[in-house]
């Protein structure tokens, strides 16, 4: 692959493909069951060639339709495990690899970002590419001061793959939504379009990095890289070692995975509460754990990849907190009041209170005691019972609306326990929520009021 294909035309071309080639093999698997095949051993077979196909398009394409393969891979947890096993691995490959961008257009790229004489602020610079991800690729390099350095390169026409991708990726959302139960999938593309122009601005990112690595410099849990330069569509962070999550989760020991999910929870809630920011890419690929000869509680989560963020300069919004605090209370008259002042209930739409309970419950299982083990099995669960139209949640959750202000937030929370669920871990989620999360903690007393005089 020379480059980024950026004309339009081929791009959408591959993404119109997918369906056909889809519905061919469809046909080819019915002429199989007549011929004698069980049905089982052929429906393995079309999900295998049908996962092959669609991950091959979106990793070769990168652009939009690789971030919608790395979005949707946190989320392969919720799959019936009859139909996991096909698509896991290849949605996996989403998260670290793409093929990448040759080596003299990333020297070129750089000589026209950072001038002719790049290479002097270098003492060397690897042209293999360590990491490919959305919109750009990362080198290992090692900076003049002799840091050891990641350089990020944006692919040349990224912005209009990206913006072409996620377009026809709207059109063909059905091919990937029946294989998520409880996922919509067009909002999702919608919501990644709305955040192209910030994740291709690497002036934003570094910002965001720098106010991260700078809150958490001392930290003895989180570690975020500092930013070494920026210049338009380059950027240079320090080097972050350790484990990829994705290696964690594929065979990982269970301290390693508990230790993972922890930390994962503390940044989720602990991130937004210090910085005013929320970090909004929370797929395997962009965390590592930091392991010494030390015990687990010692081990740090790195953390990389700010170009998608959500501003909370108050950190998590109250509400958030409080509505949980009183559906773990029991109080479902509250808990409804407060969804429809937040624009999650519409004026027009009336709901039962003890069935709005009901439905919250199963979801906010691990904010009700002090350790949750997360599983797939909890995750499809849950998901299975949100998408089965025979079930209340389901006639329930479509008369519910997603305001815009939360819906990054939900994403990113949805994708973090995602993960958790990939992992396994056994996570003090709730310890992490009283000590970062405005409003879950009880709140605080009013004063008493004076007695009145006499």
């Amino acid at each position: 692959m020379s480059d980024l294909p950026r004309k339009a035309m081929t791009r959408t071309a591959r993404l119109a493909a997918l369906p056909l080639g889809i519905a061919g093999r469809a046909t080819l698997g019915l002429g199989k069951r007549i011929g004698g095949r069980s049905a089982e051993a052929v429906t393995a077979e079309l999900q295998q060639a049908t996962a092959d196909q669609l991950f091959k398009v979106l990793g070769e394409l990168k652009g939009g339709a690789m971030k919608f393969g790395q979005v949707l891979s946190v989320f392969e947890a919720a799959l019936p495990e009859e139909v996991a096993g096909p698509y896991r691995a290849a949605l996996t490959k989403l998260q670290d690899a793409a093929p990448p961008m040759p080596a003299a257009s990333v020297h070129a790229a750089l000589a026209e970002r950072l001038g002719k004489d790049w290479r002097s602020s270098f003492r060397s610079f690897d042209d293999r590419p360590a990491a490919a991800a959305s919109i750009g690729q990362v080198h290992r390099a090692v900076w003049q001061d002799g840091r050891e350095v990641a350089v990020k390169v944006q692919y040349p026409g990224a912005g209009d793959a990206l913006l072409s991708d996620l377009g026809q990726l709207s059109r063909v959302a059905w091919l990937v939504g029946p294989l998520i139960p409880g996922l919509d999938i067009k909002p999702l593309i919608t919501e990644l379009r709305n955040r192209v122009t910030e994740e291709l601005d690497y002036a934003l990112e570094a910002e965001a990095q720098r106010v991260h690595a700078e809150e958490f410099a001392a930290d003895p849990d989180i570690v975020v890289p500092a930013v070494v330069a920026q210049a338009d569509q380059v950027l240079v962070t320090e080097w972050l070692g350790g484990t990829p999550l994705a290696e964690v989760i594929s065979g990982g020991s269970q301290a390693e995975r508990d230790r993972a999910g922890h930390l994962l929870a503390r940044f989720l809630f602990a991130g937004p509460a210090r910085t005013g920011l929320l970090h909004a890419d929370p797929h395997p690929g962009n965390f590592r754990l930091l392991k010494d000869d030390g015990p687990a509680g010692g081990w740090r989560l790195g953390v990389m990849d700010f170009g998608t963020v959500d501003r909370l300069p108050g950190g998590l919004p109250r509400p958030i907190g409080d509505s949980l605090r009183m559906a773990l209370g029991g109080d479902a008259v509250g808990v409804l009041d407060m969804l429809r002042a937040e624009g999650f209930v519409k004026p027009a739409i009336e709901l039962d209170p003890d069935a709005v309970l009901d439905y919250l419950r199963p979801i906010i299982e691990p904010a009700a005691v002090d350790r949750f083990h997360f599983t797939r099995a909890w995750m499809r669960s849950q998901a299975a019972r949100i998408a089965d139209p025979r079930s209340p949640a389901y006639n329930l959750g479509k008369q519910l609306n997603l305001p815009p202000y939360y819906l990054l937030i939900h994403r990113v929370t949805l994708s973090t326990i995602g993960v958790l669920c990939q992992l396994g871990a056994q996570a003090p989620f709730r310890a992490e929520m009283l000590d970062w999360l405005p409003g879950f903690a009880e709140p605080e007393q009013a004063p008493a009021a004076e007695p009145a005089a006499d």
